[in-house]
């Protein structure tokens, strides 16, 4: 099969596509998955250089969307044919075909693309994580999400407003401000404007609001203490560095800092993240927004976006993956 393979850490270079990558064989429990796109995630690239170490060659990727090729034994939630998403592969994603546990995949409505489908799995089971599992957020809490215009933020939002509470987000660009309040956000600010703080506190009422959800917190951290209200949270869903930081910023409202790493899903976190986002797709209210669609060779190039956000981060960057010639489906 094709699948871009990694076989040195580095750059955006080192992803190589070949054309003669082994087609996974699913073993007791696993699904292999015709892959129709894949999610592309700042999570890739962090693996990719090294940063989280791992054995090399692999093939990158987690999340994606497809359809079911062929079962292992004792599976019993999906069928070849279904079309499904994921979010976790056992094989790598960036591929014709890959492997998932079945508890890690979900049917996708007909209503969605694959390209939607791709975007689910790691942004709205971080987000729903986010909100749900650690922030415990509830009907009428002022949640700011941080980023509202990236692919996990906008998932934010969407859950969030589907939670009853008020959303806050920032975003960089006009336009991304744009796509976040039309995602659910009721109020957004630009966190280039030098008094934004400012403008949430007083949105806020003066008091502060009840949860941030951060994607930044190398940058953020200060602010968002600043921000909550006594008692709130953060969860820190991402960080692309270090920071000088005050821990007596949380002292005097008793503030709690929470991190979130979405692999760390109890088998009952998940169930309930499946539920409630298939009741999302049949409700119509789950509408993941795809930014930028790469081909599979493009890999480098959809490394290069994921992290630069040329334009302005805008939903999720995803690679669609197309049969190699001659081969449509998994010889069986």
């Amino acid at each position: 099969m094709n699948a871009i393979q990694v076989s040195k850490f580095g750059g955006p270079e080192v992803l190589q596509l070949t054309k003669a990558a082994p087609v996974p064989k699913p073993g007791p429990g696993q699904v292999l998955v015709q892959v129709k796109a894949a999610g592309v995630n700042p999570v890739d690239t962090y693996i990719r250089d090294g940063q989280r170490g791992g054995q090399l060659p692999y093939i990158p990727g987690k999340d994606g969307a497809g359809i079911v090729a062929e079962l292992g034994s004792n599976v019993t939630r999906a069928k070849p044919g279904d079309r499904v998403y994921f979010f976790l592969s056992s094989s790598g994603t960036y591929a014709e075909y890959c492997l998932v546990d079945e508890k890690c995949l979900a049917p996708l409505k007909e209503q969605l693309s694959f390209s939607q489908g791709a975007a689910i799995g790691v942004p709205y089971y971080t987000a729903y994580r986010a909100l749900v599992h650690k922030a415990n957020v509830k009907p009428g809490d002022t949640v700011l999400i941080h980023g509202a215009s990236g692919a996990v933020g906008l998932a934010c939002c969407q859950i969030g407003r589907q939670l009853g509470c008020n959303i806050f987000g920032t975003a960089g660009t006009k336009e991304g401000m744009a796509l976040a309040k039309a995602n659910g956000a009721k109020m957004v600010f630009n966190h280039k404007d030098t008094d934004y703080m400012e403008k949430i506190t007083k949105a806020s009422g003066e008091v502060g609001v009840s949860a941030v959800i951060e994607m930044l917190a190398n940058l953020n951290l200060a602010k968002d203490c600043e921000l909550l209200r006594p008692c709130g949270k953060v969860v820190i869903v991402g960080s692309r560095g270090s920071l000088d930081f005050n821990p007596r910023l949380t002292m005097g409202k008793e503030l709690t800092i929470i991190g979130l790493m979405v692999l760390n899903a109890s088998t009952v976190e998940l169930e309930e993240t499946v539920a409630f986002l298939g009741a999302g797709q049949e409700a119509g209210w789950l509408t993941p927004v795809v930014d930028k669609e790469f081909a599979l060779e493009k890999a480098a190039e959809s490394h290069r976006e994921v992290i630069s956000h040329a334009g302005g981060s805008q939903g999720k960057i995803v690679l669609c993956v197309e049969p190699a010639e001659g081969l449509n489906s998994v010889p069986l």
